[in-house]
C-alpha cells in the first residue's frame, strides 16, 4: 500500500475554507487575520497532522523564526548577575507564543562581536535584543545599517539615539531608596553607583542626588564611589567610602550584588547593619532575600520588562507600529538592612 502522501498547505487551507496566504500567514505566526480564520486553519492542521517546513517558509517570509538576545559583557558576569537569565526568561516566554526561537549570545571579546555581527547580517535572526550595553557602542548601529531591528535594555547611552528601549524608573527607584535611608534618620548617607558610561547608571545616581537636595542634603561627589555592578566592585567602593567617611551610616548601592559587596565590606570594618550603617540595594535579585541580614531594596519587574522587550521587537519584525519606549514602574521593598 503507498505511504499517503504528506499534508501540504494548500491542503490545510483547503480544509480551513481559506486562502493559502491567510493559512501561511497563521502557522508562521505573523501578519493578521481573524480569529476566526486563525482557530479554523490550526483546527486543520493539526487534523492533518501538518507540520511546517521551516526551510521552505524561510524562502516564503524571508524570515528566519529566530530573535537574538545579546549580553554584551563578559560569560562570568552574565552567570553571576542575576538580571541577565531573568530577563531572558521573560523574552523567551512571550516570544514562546508566537513559537519564534530566541537564540542567546554573549560577547566578552570583539572577536564575538565580528562573529555575531556577521552572523546576524546572514539573515540568521529577524531581530535582536541588546543587554547591558556600554557607552557610545557602534552595534546597535551596525545591525540597524543591516536591516536588522533592534530594541535595548535600558535607555540607550547616546541622547539622538532612535533605538526603542525597555528600562525601569531609575530616578524615582533611586530617591525612594535614598528618602528612606534619610527618613529612617540617616545623616551621612552615600551610594556606590553603577557604570558611569550606562544611563542606567548615571539616573541612578541622579535619583540619589535630587533627593538629596529635596531633603536639603548638600551633595557633593564625595558622597559617590564607582562601582561595576559586582560583588566585589561594591566592596570595593564601600572600603573606600569608609576611609572618607568613617561616620558614614546609610549607603544606597546601585544593584543588590553591589550592595551584598557593601554588607561585607561593612562587617570586615566592625560596623553593624543596620545598627550602624543602613543598607538598600536595587533589583530585589533572588540574593537580595537571602542575605545576611536580608536586604532591602527597590524592586523592578525584570521578567515583565524582558516580556515587553520581546513584544516591541515582534512589533518592529511585524512592520505593525511599536512604543518607543517603556518605563517600569519600581517598589521599595524593606527588610532588616533599613
Amino acid at each position: 500500500m503507498p505511504t499517503p502522501a504528506a499534508p501540504t498547505l494548500e491542503s490545510v487551507a483547503a480544509r480551513a475554507g481559506v486562502s493559502r496566504a491567510t493559512a501561511g500567514r497563521v502557522l508562521a505566526g505573523y501578519g493578521r487575520v481573524s480569529d476566526a480564520a486563525r482557530e479554523a486553519v490550526l483546527r486543520a492542521a493539526s487534523e492533518l497532522s501538518y507540520v511546517p517546513n521551516q526551510a521552505a517558509r524561510s524562502l516564503v517570509t524571508r524570515r528566519t523564526g529566530s530573535m537574538a538576545l545579546v549580553v554584551v559583557e563578559p560569560v562570568e558576569r552574565f552567570f553571576a548577575d542575576s538580571y541577565f537569565p531573568l530577563v531572558l526568561s521573560g523574552a523567551q516566554a512571550q516570544l514562546a507564543d508566537r513559537e519564534v526561537q530566541l537564540v542567546l549570545v554573549v560577547l566578552s571579546t570583539p572577536r564575538e562581536r565580528e562573529r555575531f555581527e556577521r552572523y546576524a547580517r546572514g539573515g540568521h535572526v529577524d531581530g535582536a535584543i541588546l543587554v547591558s550595553v556600554h557607552g557610545p557602542d557602534p552595534l546597535p548601529q551596525h545591525l540597524l545599517d543591516a536591516g536588522i531591528p533592534v530594541v535595548m535594555s535600558g535607555r540607550p547611552y547616546e541622547e539622538s539615539s532612535a533605538v526603542p528601549f525597555v528600562s525601569a524608573d531609575n530616578v524615582g527607584g533611586a530617591r525612594a531608596a535614598t528618602r528612606h535611608l534619610l527618613e529612617r534618620g540617616c545623616r551621612r548617607v552615600v551610594t556606590v553607583t553603577g557604570p558611569m558610561d550606562m544611563r542606567v547608571g548615571q539616573e541612578r545616581l541622579e535619583g540619589f542626588r535630587t533627593e538629596l537636595r529635596a531633603h536639603r542634603v548638600r551633595f557633593s561627589a564625595g558622597l559617590t564611589a564607582s562601582g561595576d555592578f559586582t560583588v566585589e566592585g561594591g566592596r570595593r567602593a564601600t572600603e573606600g567610602l569608609l576611609a572618607r567617611w568613617p561616620d558614614l551610616d546609610g549607603v544606597f548601592a546601585a544593584n543588590d550584588l553591589m550592595a551584598a559587596g557593601a554588607l561585607q565590606a561593612l562587617s570586615a570594618a566592625g560596623r553593624a547593619v543596620p545598627e550602624d550603617v543602613r543598607v538598600v540595594g536595587f533589583d530585589d535579585a533572588p540574593l537580595a532575600a537571602a542575605a545576611t541580614p536580608p536586604l532591602t531594596t527597590v524592586r523592578q519587574p525584570v521578567v515583565e520588562m524582558g516580556r515587553a522587550l520581546a513584544r516591541m521587537l515582534l512589533a518592529l519584525v511585524d512592520g505593525q507600529p511599536a512604543v518607543d519606549h517603556v518605563i517600569a514602574p519600581t517598589e521599595l521593598v524593606e527588610r532588616a538592612t533599613s
